[in-house]
């Protein structure tokens, strides 16, 4: 099967915090930049929390108050600063770095769409590394609901990208990777997420069909996320099924491995994938 990209991969909020130490987790964030190369689509959250504990830490212990779309707003807008930068400083000199916000519209606009792909398949040819992450800094959660209800009656359908879950699947779907990693703070998926026994370490089957009727079986023992306003892994599952429909094989896994040894099955992790 031909692939137009070798991975995207996707890391949430919270596997970039160190949660001890309540600031960024640079080891992890080293890590990751010191893996990425041409050919990699790297999809990054934490531009809010990030945000909220550089703010903390500069004003003393106080965060902002206000409306939660202000809040969102002025926490991005400082947090992207700091991502951006510092993956700069860990992924090698030798590379281009380029940065992409993205909203809903640039999935949902057939030409908007067709831009950002051809775009980011030039990134490869030019020894460029794409980093994306929704642009919370110019999205309303009232006007974002307009235009996507507009994009329902349009279409049919329409993507929402809020969650980066979502948008490293839509990314997936315009690129065609041969792999998908979804990086989070827990090994993969569990059928009890209190005993590390349950890891699922493979969902399968021998074609499509069967590959996502076991994707919702697992679905049920998913309950609950890791954060407020966070969707989860039962809609991690529910998000990778197009991109599986399209052969490309997906890994969820913890952002303390490597990239390397998820993808070699030296770290634990939860793959999918048709057999």
């Amino acid at each position: 099967m031909k692939f137009d990209i070798d991975i995207v991969g996707k890391i949430g909020s919270m596997a970039l915090i160190n949660k001890s130490g309540n600031d960024l987790d640079y080891n992890i964030l080293s890590s990751i930049s010191r893996e990425l190369k041409p050919g990699i689509v790297w999809i990054t959250s934490g531009a809010v929390e990030i945000g909220r504990l550089d703010y903390i830490k500069r004003m003393d212990g106080c965060e902002i108050t206000g409306a939660d779309d202000d809040i969102k707003t002025d926490y991005a807008a400082q947090g992207q600063i700091i991502l951006l930068e510092t993956y700069r400083r860990f992924i090698k000199s030798s590379y281009s770095l380029r940065q992409f916000l993205v909203e809903h519209q640039h999935f949902n606009d057939p030409e908007k769409r067709l831009h950002l792909k051809n775009a980011l398949l030039r990134c490869p040819a030019q020894n460029a590394i794409p980093i994306i992450n929704y642009n919370d800094p110019v999205s309303t959660t009232e006007n974002r609901k307009m235009e996507i209800k507009a994009f329902l009656v349009k279409n049919g359908r329409a993507a929402e990208c809020v969650d980066n879950d979502e948008t490293a699947s839509e990314i997936a779907c315009l690129l065609k990777p041969k792999c998908l990693i979804l990086l989070t703070s827990v090994d993969g998926i569990f059928k009890d997420i209190s005993d590390k026994a349950t890891l699922v370490r493979e969902i399968s089957g021998k074609d499509i069909d069967e590959v996502i009727k076991n994707i919702e079986y697992y679905q049920a023992f998913c309950r609950g996320s890791s954060r407020p306003g966070a969707n989860g892994a039962g809609y991690k599952l529910e998000f990778v099924k197009e991109p599986i429909k399209l052969g490309t094989t997906v890994y969820i896994a913890n952002s303390a491995y490597t990239i390397t040894d998820i993808l070699s099955g030296i770290a634990p992790s939860t793959i999918i994938k048709v057999r």
